[in-house]
């Protein structure tokens, strides 16, 4: 007889520990892995990034002055309309744009910027995500499967 795979599902406490899956509502995109860059606010495209140079620079922003190149941002929300969404493409022209976007709450017109640029995006969790992922651990994001894995 084969052995049977079994899974447990928790509730992760804050600051989810190696190993810890998260399942979103929402994803799409490639599976990607990386660093993740993480904060308790907003995402506008508009005016909290310097996009020539790869930095958040809005000083009120809980990540001024950090990159947010090639990493997986996780962040409260989207801000912003249509200018935000074309500015994902522009970014990703340059080869300035995050790897992945992980929200906990996302506008509809960010999606569709972000799937135009070929940016991985999930969001809507049970909890805050911004409070389960420490910032600077490596994470895989599988959109086929919705998950969030903490490595």
């Amino acid at each position: 007889m084969s052995p049977k795979t079994i899974t447990i599902h928790r509730r992760p406490k804050p600051g989810a520990a190696s190993g810890t899956v998260l399942i979103a509502r929402h994803a799409m995109g490639q599976k990607v892995r990386g660093a993740a860059l993480v904060a308790k606010d907003g995402f506008s495209a508009r005016y909290d990034l310097d996009r020539i140079a790869g930095i958040f620079s809005r000083p009120a922003h809980k990540l001024a002055g950090q990159s947010y190149v090639g990493k997986i941002l996780v962040l409260d929300t989207s801000k912003g309309g249509v200018a935000s969404a074309w500015m994902l493409a522009e970014m990703r022209s340059r080869d300035k744009a995050p790897l992945a976007i992980v929200f906990n709450t996302v506008n509809p017109i960010l999606v569709q910027g972000a799937a135009l640029a070929g940016i991985t995006m999930m969001a809507g969790f049970d909890a805050d995500v911004t409070g389960l992922v420490p910032p600077g651990v490596e994470v895989e994001i599988d959109p086929v499967k919705r998950t969030l894995r903490v490595l």
